[in-house]
């Protein structure tokens, strides 16, 4: 959602910086999918919830979360390989997207006994989970063993406990990548202690190797999988089945178009941020191949995908954003506003309902940079407007950019937050000042297009 072509005002577009180059933010307008166009233009629903709700609340449209799974599913069948799809639940713990998961045939990643439990809830099969996470509790492995779920194992003592439950499991070994000083993992003389130990246990069934990279680049992602595919011809030459390869997420999602990302990161400067705030560093929000399209390009790297299948080896993945890419927005109401003056010029300060633990890129001490939209939609002039949050934290700021709204928000407008649903409403809500935790709204289709809504449902 955001501005974008002909909307855009006059001297906003990429490459153009209008008369205030220095202190009007470059605009970021966010991709938009019709559902969501279609939420925007509906002159009543973004109001009616809004009223409903009586606070700030979280859009959810899972169909968009299916055709994410359906995309993934594409490109392993494209590249003619036996795959697996886990979504990494810890993005977003709505219902309807584990509901949703059900439907399309994913599987789900949880790392909390809380996690399995809401994933038994809306249908997921124990077989179709896998249990990830450090040093897993002793309740958490008894319950997964119990459901015959597959569990990555993180260490030699995590291995020992599982093995003396004496329940049958099925595990992937999680390996350190060379040269990590992640606490995650086992380097190489573990995992070959790993699987021999593995082998004296009748209850542990070997199911192969596992592994997580940081970062966004699908060559180290490659390489190790088939450096680990050396590791799956070890493995049953020690009579382990050993038939998976997970290589985990990190797949990154394409929020706003190239050519504004590149004219963000050219010209950026304290100037554009309420009170000449900086940060350090902030999320991609381009990518030229992201979520399945990187999928496609890790497994044509060294010719992974013909490995792969010469040797009967399953890839599983383990996306949590990427199958949330545009799956969900968030809403805040305007309370009131008033203007700034830095640097010689004015600019908007809107204050909303609810907080900036709702967009949890502050979690990282970044920004979440996809501009909102300010509905509803109406003629006025171009206003630089900031966003804070209704608390009494001065560092407490949805948006500390200077973002080129195409009119000045009012009290009572609704500024809708695009594609948060991968970690921004999760990750570190908090009911801070007794303020009610934003609920989250499952929106469908009822036959002749209108869209219905519904509170999300544990």
């Amino acid at each position: 959602m955001g501005l974008t072509g002909a909307d855009a005002p006059a001297g906003t577009g990429p490459g153009s910086r209008g008369e205030h180059a220095g202190t009007v933010a470059a605009p970021l307008p966010a991709h938009r999918d019709r559902w969501e166009q279609d939420v925007l233009d509906d002159p009543r629903l973004l109001g009616d919830i809004a009223f409903a709700i009586g606070g700030p609340f979280h859009l959810m449209y899972p169909p968009r979360v299916a055709a994410n799974i359906s995309a993934f599913r594409q490109v392993i069948t494209a590249a003619g390989i036996s795959g697996e799809i886990f979504y990494g639940k810890k993005a977003n713990k709505a219902a309807c997207v584990a509901r949703a998961c059900a439907t399309a045939g994913a599987g789900i990643d949880v790392s909390s006994t809380g996690e399995l439990v809401a994933a038994l809830g809306q249908g997921i099969r124990g077989a179709d989970l896998l249990i990830t996470g450090p040093e897993k509790a002793d309740e958490l492995h008894w319950l997964a063993a119990r459901h015959g779920c597959l569990v990555a194992v993180d260490s030699l003592g995590e291995l020992k406990r599982l093995a003396a439950l004496d329940i049958p499991v099925r595990i992937l070994l999680r390996a350190l990548p060379a040269a990590s000083a992640s606490r995650f993992g086992m380097p190489a003389d573990e995992l070959d202690q790993a699987v021999t130990a593995a082998a004296e246990h009748p209850s542990i069934s070997l199911a192969g190797f596992s592994f997580h990279l940081s970062g966004y680049d699908p060559i180290p992602r490659a390489d190790l999988a088939v450096q680990l595919l050396d590791r799956i011809r070890a493995a049953r030459a020690q009579g382990h089945p050993a038939t998976m390869i997970s290589i985990g997420g990190g797949f990154g999602v394409d929020y706003v178009p190239a050519g504004h990302w590149s004219a963000f990161r050219d010209e950026v400067n304290r100037r554009w941020f309420h009170s000449g705030k900086t940060f350090e560093s902030y999320y991609p929000y381009s990518f030229p191949d992201a979520g399945p399209a990187m999928l496609a390009a890790v497994l044509e790297r060294d010719d992974l995908a013909g490995k792969l299948r010469r040797t009967d080896t399953t890839l599983a993945v383990e996306p949590g954003r990427a199958l949330l890419d545009r799956a969900g927005s968030t809403v805040f109401r305007v309370q009131g506003h008033k203007t700034r003056h830095e640097h010689g010029q004015p600019y908007r300060v809107l204050t909303v309902d609810g907080t900036s633990l709702s967009l949890s890129e502050q979690w990282f001490d970044s920004e979440y940079l996809p501009d909102p939209v300010l509905w509803p939609a109406g003629p006025g002039t171009p206003t630089p407007t900031v966003a804070g949050a209704t608390t009494c934290l001065e560092s407490d700021m949805l948006s500390w950019r200077r973002i080129p709204l195409p009119r000045a928000g009012v009290t009572g407008d609704l500024l809708v937050y695009p594609n948060t649903a991968g970690y921004q409403m999760d990750s570190n809500e908090s009911p801070f000042h007794e303020l009610p935790i934003p609920p989250k709204v499952v929106l469908s289709q009822a036959p002749g297009g209108r869209f219905r809504w519904a509170l999300d449902q544990f």
